[in-house]
């Protein structure tokens, strides 16, 4: 999505965790809303976050994100914030349950793919994963490997 489509639908991306792709294999997506605090938000539409290392978890019936880095906003006065912070997501009732009992009984994790604004509201799209071995892994570096030499083969055939 170029970045003129993404503000023509309102979305307006700030980070992405490029690696969750490559690491776990994905199986449900969600989209939730982030509690932040001014200085974050700043922080976040100024473009600077990283989710690489972030996951959620479950605590209290309620689902955190944990290790999303905001950094401090460079040109705020008294008030900051914590940069790796614990920052609560905001779904609703019914998928927090399903969430829960994916996490709590069949072991996944909760993975943030990318972390934007939508109609001015925070959001963060978190995927229900579970973890690949090192062998899945290999075999997905060779397939992309395949794939990119057949597509580089196909255009130099067209000329």
């Amino acid at each position: 999505m170029t970045h003129k489509e993404a503000a023509e639908s309102g979305r307006i991306s700030v980070a992405r965790n490029k690696r969750a792709r490559f690491d776990y294999h994905l199986l449900d997506t969600f989209e939730a809303g982030i509690v932040l605090t001014g200085t974050e938000v700043k922080s976040l539409r100024a473009g600077k976050a990283n989710i690489s290392d972030a996951h959620g978890i479950v605590r209290d019936a309620e689902l955190f994100l944990l290790n999303a880095h905001i950094p401090e906003y460079e040109q705020r006065g008294y008030a900051t914030h914590e940069p790796t912070r614990s920052r609560k997501l905001l779904l609703h009732r019914k998928e927090i349950r399903r969430l829960i009992g994916s996490v709590e009984r069949e072991g996944l994790t909760l993975v943030p793919l990318e972390l934007y604004f939508r109609r001015g509201k925070a959001k963060v799209a978190l995927a229900l994963a579970k973890g690949k071995k090192v062998h899945d892994k290999r075999e997905d570096t060779k397939r992309r490997d395949a794939e990119r030499e057949m597509a580089r083969v196909e255009r130099a055939r067209r000329r």
